[in-house]
């Protein structure tokens, strides 16, 4: 183990910065339940702290990794090197008024905060019932789920309800914004490539029946639940491969007869083809060398070329 001391003391000589740890293990804060330890750590439980800790990291020259439910990502069985910030930063109000709601970005948005909204009665977010994301997650990624049954002929993104955020600038300036900055698309925003930190945000709600959002909540857990393994008994990073337009990523895998295919721990679960299960023990170069297989078995059966979609995060063996 390296000695972090020197690292860990320099941290938290900065302004806002307290409790910073030493190697701790990252696999069980993602839903893979994968991955090897963060060489320094800090929970930011609000957007003083969020902002505090990536300054500190920026000013004193130290990599750092932004946390949320660890969802969509792929930790290293050899950890992460610098800082790993988990932003627990959850406070957020409702402007009942405006139909507004202002939310930190660490705040998980089902089922904590869609259940505060169908109760108060203020529509828009109950969308994305049953996806394990916090907010700064979907902003990250415009989050997006397909209209309520029976269509589903319509996906309903994140973007739509979003008006403004605080960021913090690779300048570390604070500063709000609106949406036309975000370039909001398909799985992606600014933050992808600005070096931007979203530390809150606000949406604009619509008044709304509880009960006709709650079937909408209820439809959509029951469409997600045949398709998708639960996290709590099959531990997943969601899909593994990016969208192929009119033919889809899972149906290509499927039809090459990989559903069930082990490597390790890893099993290519038979509820979607696109999505990898850890059966217990699986590693990241398990997961990895599935990849590969997939990859490789989808391009020599149809020609078709495999994107991954999940982000791989810190050293690999």
């Amino acid at each position: 183990m390296p000695d972090l001391s020197a690292e860990k003391q320099q941290l938290e000589n900065e302004p806002g910065v307290s409790g910073i740890r030493e190697n701790v293990p990252l696999a069980d804060l993602t839903t893979f339940k994968i991955g090897g330890p963060a060489d320094l750590f800090f929970e930011a439980r609000n957007a003083d702290d969020l902002a505090a800790g990536v300054r500190a990291a920026r000013r004193i020259g130290i990599p750092f990794f932004l946390l949320g439910l660890g969802a969509n990502i792929l930790i290293g069985d050899l950890g992460i090197r610098g800082l790993v910030i988990q932003n627990k930063a959850t406070h957020w109000k409702l402007d009942h008024e405006k139909k507004r709601l202002h939310c930190e970005t660490g705040a998980v948005v089902w089922p904590d905060l869609i259940n505060h909204l169908v109760d108060a009665g203020l529509s828009g977010m109950e969308h994305f019932a049953g996806i394990p994301s916090t907010l700064g997650g979907g902003l990250w990624q415009n989050l997006h789920f397909l209209s309520p049954a029976p269509e589903r002929n319509r996906t309903v993104f994140l973007s739509e309800i979003f008006r403004s955020a605080e960021i913090l600038t690779p300048s570390d300036e604070r500063k709000t914004v609106d949406r036309d900055y975000f370039e909001f698309g398909y799985d992606t925003s600014i933050l992808h490539r600005s070096g931007d930190i979203a530390l809150s945000a606000t949406f604009q709600l619509q008044y709304c029946d509880p009960d006709k959002m709650r079937e909408i909540i209820d439809a959509n857990l029951a469409w997600r639940a045949e398709r998708h393994p639960p996290l709590s008994t099959e531990p997943s990073a969601g899909s593994i491969f990016k969208k192929i337009e009119g033919i889809g990523a899972g149906r290509l895998i499927d039809e090459c007869g990989l559903k069930g295919a082990r490597m390790g721990g890893i099993e290519i679960t038979h509820r979607h083809a696109n999505i990898m299960i850890n059966r217990g023990g699986g590693t990241a170069r398990d997961v990895c060398l599935m990849i590969e297989r997939v990859k490789e078995t989808v391009r020599n059966k149809t020609g078709y070329k495999l994107e991954t979609e999940i982000a791989f995060v810190g050293e690999f063996e």
